[in-house]
C-alpha cells in the first residue's frame, strides 16, 4: 500500500510540473530552468510525503487537519518566497 500512495504523489508531482512546462511551449512569460523543475518538484515531494505522513500517523481528524494546514502553509510561504521574494532573500525570484 505505501508503493501505491507513493506512486501516486509522484505522478501527482509529475502532472504538476507539466503545466509549467506546457505553458513555457505557448507562452514567453512563463520562463522555468532545469533547476527550477528540480527545485519545485523536491517541494512538491516533500509537501505531499509529509501530508501522506501525517495522514498515517496521526489519528485525530482536528490534529489531522491542524497538521496539514501548517505543512500547506509553509509550502505556500516557500513558494512565495522562492517566485517574488516577499522576504527579499537571496533565494528570491525576480
Amino acid at each position: 500500500m505505501k508503493t501505491k500512495r507513493f506512486l501516486i504523489i509522484v505522478l501527482t508531482v509529475g502532472a504538476l510540473l507539466l503545466i509549467p512546462f506546457i505553458a513555457m511551449q505557448f507562452s514567453t512569460e512563463v520562463v522555468w530552468t532545469a533547476s527550477d523543475f528540480i527545485i519545485m518538484g523536491i517541494l512538491l515531494l516533500v509537501t505531499g510525503l509529509g501530508i501522506d505522513f501525517v495522514l498515517r500517523k496521526v489519528s485525530s481528524f482536528k490534529n489531522r487537519l491542524i497538521i496539514s494546514g501548517i505543512i500547506l502553509a509553509v509550502f505556500f510561504v516557500i513558494w512565495a518566497e522562492l517566485a517574488v521574494g516577499i522576504f527579499r532573500t537571496p533565494f528570491a525570484g525576480s
